[in-house]
C-alpha cells in the first residue's frame, strides 16, 4: 500500500495527465478522483488512455467535495481558478498541491487586477523547486502552489541571469508559444482544429496575461536574493504577506501554436552594465577581439545556468549551438534551455521549452508532492520526452 493521494478536478487535461503519472508512481496510491460536471461518468470515458489500470477501470468520477477527499494523505487540486480556495477552506488540515492560480500571488491588488473580483485567498509556498532555497520550503510546507505553465518556462529561462546580475531586471521581453491544451478543455471556436491548424495567433497582448504578475514576482525575489542584495521575505517566511514592489518588469506576449502540448519561450533581457567588462562573470572588451566577444559573453551567461541547474534532475542546459525544441520534452517533466549573447543589440537571449502539461502542470505537481512526502524527487517522473 502506498501513500494515499486524491485528485480534485481530474476531468481536465492537467488532471488527466496527473492521473497518468500517478498511475505509474511507485509510492503513491490513488484514492478519490473527483470532477465537477463529469461526476458520475466513467473515468476512462473522459481519459481513454487510462484504460487497463485498476484504479480507473470500472471507476467513475466522484463529486468534488471535502468528504470524498478527506481520506487522502495528500490532495492534488486541478480546479478552475477560484474553486481551489473554496475547497481548501473545507480541508484546513490537509496536505495540498494546488495547480490553479488561487495561491500564487502575494500582492492582493495584482490578484484583483488580473483575476477580477474573485476573493483573494493569500499566498502559499511557491512550488518551483529549481529556484534558490525552494526545495527546503516545499519540504517543510503542507500547502504548495504549483506555478503556471508559461511562468515555469519563463522563470527557468531568466532566473539564473537575474540572480547573477547579468541582465537588467527592468528590461525583459518574453514571447512564448503554447499548445492548445494550455487553454483547457472548454469548447471555444478559436480552439477548433479548423481555426488552429496551419495558423498561429497572439492573444492577451499588452501585458494582460495572468501569468505576468506571477513571473515578475518570482523573478523579483530571485533578483533580491542574489545580485539585488536585498533578501526577499521568501528567505524567511514562506507563507508571507504581499511581496515588496517588484524591481522586475517584463513585456509578455503569449501566442497559440498549432500543436496539442508544449511551450517554447523566447526570453530576452538587456545585458547589465559591465557584463562585457572583466568582472569575474563577464569578458573584457579590451582583451577579447571583437569577433570573439559574443562567444565570450555567451560563455559567461552559460556559466550562470550551469551554476543554477547543475544539480537539477529535470532542467538541462543544452550543449552550445543546440537549440531547444518542444518535441524533445513531450510527455516529460524536463525543461531544455539554451542561451546566447546578442552583443549587437546588447541583450541576452534564452530559449526555454517545457511540456505545458508536464513540467508546466502535472509533472511539476508530482515533483512537489515527492518533496513534501519525503520521497525521491524523481519518483514517478522522467526527464526524457517521447520521440518522434
Amino acid at each position: 500500500m502506498g501513500i494515499r493521494v486524491a485528485v480534485a478536478g481530474a476531468s481536465g487535461y492537467a488532471g488527466g495527465e496527473l492521473l497518468r503519472l500517478l498511475a505509474g508512481h511507485p509510492d503513491l496510491e490513488i484514492t478519490a478522483v473527483s470532477a465537477g460536471s463529469s461526476a458520475g461518468k466513467p473515468i476512462t470515458s473522459i481519459h481513454p488512455n487510462l484504460t487497463g489500470h485498476p484504479a480507473f477501470d470500472g471507476k467513475s468520477f466522484c463529486p468534488t467535495d471535502a468528504e470524498a477527499l478527506a481520506g487522502a494523505e495528500l490532495i492534488f487540486m486541478a480546479l478552475p481558478h477560484g474553486e481551489s480556495a473554496t475547497l481548501a477552506r473545507r480541508l484546513p488540515d490537509a496536505r495540498i498541491v494546488d495547480l490553479s492560480a488561487d495561491f500564487r500571488l502575494g500582492d492582493e491588488a495584482a490578484w484583483h487586477q488580473f483575476y477580477g473580483d474573485a476573493g483573494y485567498a493569500g499566498r502559499w509556498v511557491y512550488g518551483l523547486p529549481e529556484l534558490p532555497g525552494a526545495k527546503e520550503q516545499i519540504k517543510a510546507a503542507r500547502t504548495v502552489a504549483a506555478p503556471g505553465c508559461y511562468a515555469t518556462t519563463s522563470i527557468l529561462a531568466l532566473a539564473p541571469l537575474l540572480h547573477a546580475g547579468l541582465v537588467d531586471p527592468a528590461d525583459i521581453v518574453i514571447v512564448a508559444a503554447s499548445g492548445t491544451s494550455g487553454a483547457g478543455r472548454t469548447l471555444r471556436h478559436d480552439l477548433l482544429a479548423s481555426e488552429v491548424i496551419g495558423s498561429m495567433s497572439a492573444y492577451k497582448v499588452g501585458g494582460t496575461h495572468r501569468h505576468t504578475p506571477e513571473i515578475e514576482q518570482a523573478l523579483a525575489e530571485v533578483y533580491r536574493d542574489g545580485a539585488g542584495g536585498q533578501p526577499s521575505a521568501r528567505t524567511h517566511s514562506p507563507e508571507r504577506p504581499a511581496a515588496p514592489s517588484a524591481p522586475v518588469t517584463i513585456s509578455f506576449t503569449p501566442t497559440l501554436a498549432p500543436m496539442p502540448r508544449g511551450i517554447l519561450a523566447t526570453c530576452t533581457a538587456r545585458l547589465a552594465p559591465g557584463v562585457t567588462v572583466s568582472s569575474g562573470m563577464g569578458v573584457s572588451s579590451g582583451t577579447v577581439a571583437a569577433e570573439n566577444a559574443p562567444a565570450g559573453v555567451t560563455a559567461a551567461l552559460r556559466g550562470a545556468f550551469k551554476a543554477a541547474y547543475s544539480g537539477s534532475p529535470f532542467v538541462h542546459l543544452l550543449p552550445a549551438g543546440q537549440w531547444p525544441v518542444t518535441a524533445a520534452v513531450y510527455g516529460s517533466n524536463g525543461a531544455h534551455l539554451q542561451v546566447a549573447a546578442d552583443t549587437h543589440a546588447g541583450r541576452a537571449v534564452v530559449v526555454s521549452v517545457t511540456d505545458n502539461l508536464g513540467k508546466g502542470a502535472a509533472g511539476q505537481a508530482v515533483q512537489i508532492a515527492n518533496l513534501m512526502l519525503g520521497l525521491p524527487e524523481t519518483a514517478g517522473l522522467t526527464t526524457h520526452g517521447v520521440a518522434p
